[in-house]
């Protein structure tokens, strides 16, 4: 009966009639529709090379959408209040399986990133986002009056750190960098000061040139994109056969199934390069469909922030929100030339299972919280205040309870 009694506990029905969360889910509706049509279309070429039915990597992301809408409808219905709790034992497993990654995971395309469960390939980098989101919501919420000193903070965002570090040795440094941009945007929407924030940027840029110091291959790779004539066969192939791609599908585009860069020519066009075959087979028409969805997605999501009443909730949206967003956003630079190709994927559109599971349940997350009308209390995080005695070393200042008691002691005392 008491374990019937927790478990009953961490749910709740499933939320209904919030016009931002209907908005949300067609929104999404519409996104998985087309990226299930263009991952049919785009992968075509591979499944055919790869001995198989030439339908067969789209049953496969099909399946991988029923366990990602199975998580969507779990997120919509977990108690809020009870997941952001359980944020340190989340994100602890999160850790535990890239380190598995590293000692038994399965090395693709030059990275170790997989691990294999038969059932699925599963990708813990991707699990660790939603994980980040939800523990740097859980620090604010118990440590907001003390993570204003980098001290605190440090050790505070260490399971963050160290899951970093971990997904940049696979090597992946694009997952990583949108693990710390989550953190980062979370954490100055919380009111960490301009000060810390300026001090974490230039750490970032500093483990970053350090990287690519000792990463020489990395480095050239990375920068490839600032002149990819430079070396049409090697590290400027893939962007050049993107752009021939884009380039071709002219204003209304080839048709839908009618690529031509498909068959051999852009590698990855059903994963990383997915928006070039998009723009070929559908051209500018398609393309600005797609950027459409994800600033309508935007601008939901936002509505979702803003209406919030609950401060811990919002941060969750802030950091769904800056996911998802970025990596559209740095994928379709990506693959245009504006941007190094570092392998993020376009969510909901790019081939993964344990990619396009995360983003839904992420998606469900939203939709929880659009329709929760909880409060909390101000948990905005302010710099310690310090006092200096005369004979002795810096001390913390009093905390507003203890002034408070003071004050009504000296009132019953007057009167």
């Amino acid at each position: 009966m008491a374990a019937r009694e927790r478990f009953g506990g961490l749910w709740q029905p499933l939320p209904r009639g919030g016009a931002n969360g209907r908005v949300l889910l067609l929104i999404t509706a519409m996104l998985i529709t087309l990226g299930t049509v263009a991952v049919a279309s785009a992968s075509e070429g591979q499944a055919s090379a790869n001995g198989g039915s030439t339908w067969s990597i789209m049953i496969h992301d099909l399946v991988f959408l029923g366990f990602g809408l199975f998580a969507l409808y779990v997120m919509a219905r977990v108690r809020l209040d009870r997941l952001v709790q359980s944020a340190p034992v989340l994100i602890s497993v999160g850790i535990v399986l890239l380190l598995a990654v590293k000692a038994i995971g399965v090395t693709s395309n030059g990275g170790k990133r997989w691990l294999n469960l038969h059932a699925i390939y599963l990708q813990p980098s991707e699990l660790f986002k939603l994980c980040t989101v939800l523990f740097i919501a859980w620090v604010v919420q118990r440590h907001h009056e003390e993570i204003g000193d980098w001290r605190r903070l440090a050790m505070w965002t260490v399971p963050v750190s160290a899951g970093s570090v971990l997904v940049v040795v696979e090597p992946d440094i694009g997952t990583s960098s949108i693990i710390v941009a989550i953190a980062f945007a979370t954490l100055a929407v919380a009111g960490l000061s301009r000060r810390l924030l300026g001090r974490v940027a230039l750490l970032g840029a500093a483990a970053f040139g350090a990287y690519m110091i000792y990463k020489p291959y990395s480095s050239k790779r990375f920068f490839s994109f600032l002149h990819p004539n430079a070396d049409l066969l090697g590290s400027g192939y893939q962007l050049m056969q993107s752009r021939i791609g884009l380039g071709s599908g002219g204003v209304a585009g080839l048709g839908l199934g009618h690529s031509r860069e498909k068959w051999s020519f852009l590698p990855n066009p059903h994963t990383d390069f997915i928006f070039s075959i998009i723009g070929e087979e559908l051209g500018l028409i398609g393309t600005l469909l797609v950027i459409g969805l994800f600033v309508a997605f935007l601008f939901a999501a936002i509505r979702i922030a803003r209406q919030c009443p609950n401060d811990v909730y919002r941060l969750i949206v802030v950091g769904i929100t800056t996911w998802i967003c970025l990596e559209a956003i740095v994928n379709i630079a990506s693959v245009v030339g504006w941007w190094a190709v570092t392998g993020i994927p376009l969510p909901f559109f790019s081939y993964g299972g344990t990619a396009l599971i995360s983003e839904l349940a992420a998606v469900g997350l939203l939709y929880n919280i659009a329709h929760d009308r909880s409060r909390s209390r101000d948990v905005s995080i302010h710099a310690p205040r310090v006092l200096r005695s005369r004979s002795g070393p810096p001390r913390a200042a009093p905390s507003r309870p203890v002034v408070r008691a003071r004050e009504s002691h000296d009132a019953r005392r007057r009167y």
